[in-house]
């Protein structure tokens, strides 16, 4: 994950600065000076870096907080909100026309990832907002450039405007109007990328731009390219004007330099990242949020809004009443699994939870054995599902043969599931004691 090795980092220092109790000078200017490395190591831009560690020093070392109570406390504080600081303070979010359609210029070199995560954003746009996207094709050059936007497209429901090979600047002007007429409510305009920037490419987007007027250029970078992603930033706004960022692969093994420096260089807000493969995979970007991970807080308000995105209200409200009486199927926990993953990698959600991710640095999560899990209850028929009591050998033997896993594999699941309901049992007689005593209860799932 993104920020990996400077969280590990910088937890290191604040280990060894809890450990001191009381804190000298010289403590905290070793300790920046393990930051400032961190920093360095994890792509953040020199000068960036070094001025970020200037301003922690000078709040750090202040009486004030050596002699408070916790001055280690103190000082991850300052950090916490210095980085926050660093990475735009707070959530930039895109402003929408007053008359629609809204014109969203996307613009990038060539691998960045431009073309999928404008479609995923469309996707956002769509089931998050409401809206009603229209993707257009401008990139004419590079070969299926068109037909890759069409089927991602098509995955998410969304409008592709193409007419071929023919002129961008025509194009993305029909665009507007074919937005307009039909009533899309946000454009998003997929502009040829290169694997450098060089004046043609910059004399078309000036072109483009001039012609349709976006309300936002966003610039598309790789996460995983570190300065060269920042570089490219200074250079597309200094010809171009960019409005804003989105960074794509912030979920890959990548040092995290560009988040950390790309507003501080170009004074331009990220907006949104991508964090992995799917087309659902994109999120808004939160200064606050992500500093909090990065330091090893977590990030519980993320965490409740991917729960509320992926799990069904109406579906939980029936799983509750049948956990209230001490009903659970393996339909109620097929169902809860698919919830879950549909919330993303155990991995991503164990470092939303504060301190989770320490405690499992090192553990493998085997996101297989929910896959195993998940077949081994869709190979069983729905009476089998809703009353595993029916479960003999001879129909284990056929679940396994249509799962392709063994009878042991099931016999373990079956125990799980034992196991389990006698637990939602005992709390759900603890629930109707507890509502007799206190005039109420909320079931704890």
């Amino acid at each position: 994950m993104a920020f990996e090795n400077l969280s590990d980092k910088l937890s290191g220092v604040f280990k060894k600065l809890r450990s001191k109790g009381r804190l000298s000078e010289s403590d905290v200017k070793e300790a920046m000076r393990e930051i400032r490395m961190a920093l360095l190591e994890a792509d953040v831009n020199f000068k960036v870096a070094r001025d970020f560690v200037a301003r922690v020093s000078e709040k750090a070392v202040g009486g004030e907080i050596l002699e408070s109570l916790s001055p280690a406390q103190q000082v991850i504080k300052i950090v916490n909100e210095e980085l926050t600081s660093l990475m735009g303070g707070s959530q930039n979010r895109i402003r929408m026309a007053n008359n629609p359609p809204t014109v969203i210029m996307f613009v990038g070199l060539q691998g960045a990832g431009k073309t999928t995560n404008i479609a995923k954003l469309a996707g956002y746009f769509k089931k998050r907002e409401s809206r009603r996207p229209l993707l257009c094709a401008c990139d004419v050059y590079r070969p299926a450039a068109i037909e890759q936007l069409k089927v991602v497209g098509g995955q998410l429901d969304i409008p592709v405007f193409e007419q071929g090979q023919g002129n961008p600047i025509e194009i993305a002007k029909a665009a507007y109007e074919h937005a307009r007429r039909h009533g899309n409510d946000v454009l998003m305009i997929d502009t040829a990328g290169r694997l450098h920037i060089d004046e043609q490419l910059m004399d078309e987007l000036k072109s483009i731009k001039a012609a349709v007027k976006p309300h936002e250029i966003m610039l598309v970078v790789d996460g995983m390219t570190g300065q060269d992603a920042v570089n490219a930033a200074s250079a597309f706004d200094e010809a171009l004007g960019i409005d804003s960022v989105l960074i794509t692969k912030l979920d890959g093994d990548a040092r995290g330099g560009a988040a950390l420096s790309i507003k501080a260089v170009t004074g331009k807000p990220i907006k949104f990242v991508g964090m992995g493969e799917k087309l659902d995979q994109i999120e808004p970007f939160h200064p606050d949020r992500m500093a909090s991970r990065i330091l090893g807080m977590g990030d519980v308000l993320s965490l409740i809004e991917k729960a509320q995105q992926n799990f069904d209200e109406k579906k939980a409200v029936d799983m509750e009443t049948r956990l209230r009486k001490g009903k659970l199927n393996l339909e109620d926990f097929l169902e809860q699994m698919k919830q879950m993953k549909g919330m993303g990698s155990m991995e991503e959600i164990a470092g939303m939870i504060p301190g989770m991710n320490a405690q499992l640095k090192g553990a493998t999560i085997d996101e297989k054995a929910l896959a195993r899990t998940e077949a081994i209850i869709l190979s069983m028929t729905p009476q089998e599902r809703a009353n595993p009591d029916l479960l003999n050998f001879s129909r284990k033997k056929r679940i396994a043969a249509g799962c392709g896993q063994r009878v042991e594999d099931i016999n373990r699941l079956l125990k799980q599931f034992e196991m389990t309901q006698k637990m939602v049992k005992q709390m759900a007689g603890m629930g109707k004691r507890m509502g007799k005593r206190k005039g109420g209860f909320k079931f704890p799932f």
